[in-house]
């Protein structure tokens, strides 16, 4: 693991259209605005984070693919994302990522190659890493790389269905492969207020996850839709939109809140249902 109090989360669900890559790109914008020193690790398969930062996934020579396989060092791929007057650390993902199911499989300690590639990366307050939409070989290495698991929520019934596998999924790496992975948050994402469902939602989430769950709801917001079209934040694209007020109160709140070492017992996935 990393030698110095580098917070390494990955933002998994194993469903998609939930935020997932929205949060990782406006939260890791968000940290660096705030002085932070942060890098974003692209390892969807579908490369959303980079290509929504105006990098052309396609193009690049040198990929997480690379970093993966043991073929590059962190430095020949991060790229630097210049925001306003700061910037963030870019690990570009690769269309090339589709076939690592396969191609990474037969390689020996294979759960264990996005750890071994940040073993000794030490100029970080915050590593994010984008995970894709399942629960395969790639998000098996974000989950033991990580000590830290975000999961983005979108406040509807059926966000809820599958939850219980993910957590599952981190129970068993967290037994088997990473002792130190805990759940650090659970995020609602699109919530309209008005929505009694939203509410409804959110309410269950908040008596099964207790204080694991933040506080501050991402709004249903258009521009957070918008901006990747652009290769902008929502900083850079609407600073004055709902998006970018809630992203930086979620920044601020986790550097206030710092990380929770005394982590709560959470209750039985079984119970996440809405009657």
């Amino acid at each position: 693991m990393l030698k110095v109090k580098t917070r390494i989360i990955a933002i998994a669900n194993q469903k998609g259209g939930v935020g997932k890559t929205t949060t990782a790109i406006n939260l890791s914008a968000a940290l660096a605005k705030l002085g932070k020193r942060v890098l974003l690790i692209d390892i969807d398969p579908g490369a959303h984070a980079t290509y929504s930062l105006g990098v052309l996934a396609h193009k690049r020579e040198k990929t997480v693919f690379d970093l993966l396989r043991g073929e590059a060092i962190l430095r020949e791929v991060a790229i630097e994302i210049i925001l306003e007057k700061e910037s963030l650390d870019l690990v570009p993902s690769s269309m090339k990522l589709s076939d690592a199911e396969i191609e990474l499989s037969g390689i020996p300690g294979r759960e264990y190659l996005l750890q071994e590639a940040l073993y000794d990366v030490t100029n970080y307050d915050f590593m994010f890493i984008d995970c894709p939409p399942s629960l395969g070989l790639l998000t098996l290495n974000a989950l033991v790389a990580a000590t830290e698991v975000f999961i983005p929520l979108q406040t509807e019934y059926l966000a809820l269905q599958g939850l219980s596998k993910l957590m599952e999924t981190i129970r068993i790496i967290k037994h088997r492969l990473n002792p130190k992975l805990e759940i650090a948050g659970v995020l609602a994402t699109r919530f309209n207020k008005r929505k009694i469902l939203n509410r409804e939602v959110v309410a269950k989430l908040k008596e099964h996850f207790g204080d694991k769950m933040f506080d501050i709801p991402i709004r249903e917001n258009i521009s957070l839709a918008e901006s990747p079209s652009y290769g902008l934040t929502i900083f850079e694209y609407l600073p004055s939109s709902h998006g970018a007020e809630d992203y930086m109160a979620l920044a601020r709140s986790i550097l206030k809140k710092g990380k929770n070492e005394q982590y709560q017992k959470i209750g039985s996935s079984e119970s996440l249902k809405l009657d």
